[in-house]
């Protein structure tokens, strides 16, 4: 709610945003918000993959809503990861079991945000031990902080695809990126002419 007054006191008149961690926050803004959703860029991405036997996962309960959306969207099953963590330390799960069958199956996981890429690399090691027969992942903002690039190298993950909302700190063989800069300039121009942008909220 800070940001969202610091923004409006600055002389912000309208928001445009991708893929908040909560939708909720659209609610602290007293401005008009766009929120535009990755999977505008990640669907089409996917769906040129041509993967048999797709399975999409989401590596928590919370994320369980959008992995149905993709599913539904892609005529994929989907499989939810469960994860408990440690109670005493931070950042460090105890245990992790997948709830869905993966076998022979080719898994996208999904997520807004990856930070240490612990809970996705321990996915998807998880997922190929399940018997999964390829794992990827894509995620929205590319936080990836402490020894992230390292556990996504050493990963049993296919490839890890990213936007640039967020620009990445260094190179990485298994990490892709796909630029927004076209989908914020379909929304700008459209919302500039005063024409539907819902095409863009899939």
């Amino acid at each position: 709610k800070l940001v969202a007054n610091l923004l409006t006191a600055a002389g912000a008149t309208r928001i445009m945003t991708m893929d908040l961690h909560a939708d909720q926050i659209q609610g602290f803004f007293e401005v008009p918000v766009d929120h535009i959703y990755s999977s505008s860029l990640f669907i089409p991405d996917i769906e040129k993959l041509k993967l048999d036997d797709l399975t999409i996962a989401s590596p928590d309960m919370g994320g369980s809503k959008r992995a149905n959306a993709y599913g539904n969207q892609l005529g994929a099953d989907v499989v939810i990861c469960y994860k408990q963590r440690s109670k005493t330390l931070a950042n460090t799960i105890e245990k992790m079991t997948v709830i869905g069958d993966v076998e022979g199956r080719n898994v996208v996981l999904l997520d807004d945000m990856i930070d240490t890429a612990g809970t996705l690399t321990k996915a998807a090691e998880m997922l190929k031990e399940k018997g999964a027969k390829t794992v990827r992942a894509y995620c929205t903002h590319p936080v990836l902080s402490g020894k992230a690039y390292d556990r996504i190298e050493k990963s049993a993950l296919e490839e890890l695809v990213v936007t640039d909302t967020i620009p990445l700190r260094q190179e990485s063989s298994k990490i892709r990126v796909i630029s927004t800069a076209n989908i914020f300039a379909q929304v700008m121009n459209k919302v500039h002419k005063h024409e539907s942008i819902s095409g863009h909220f899939v």
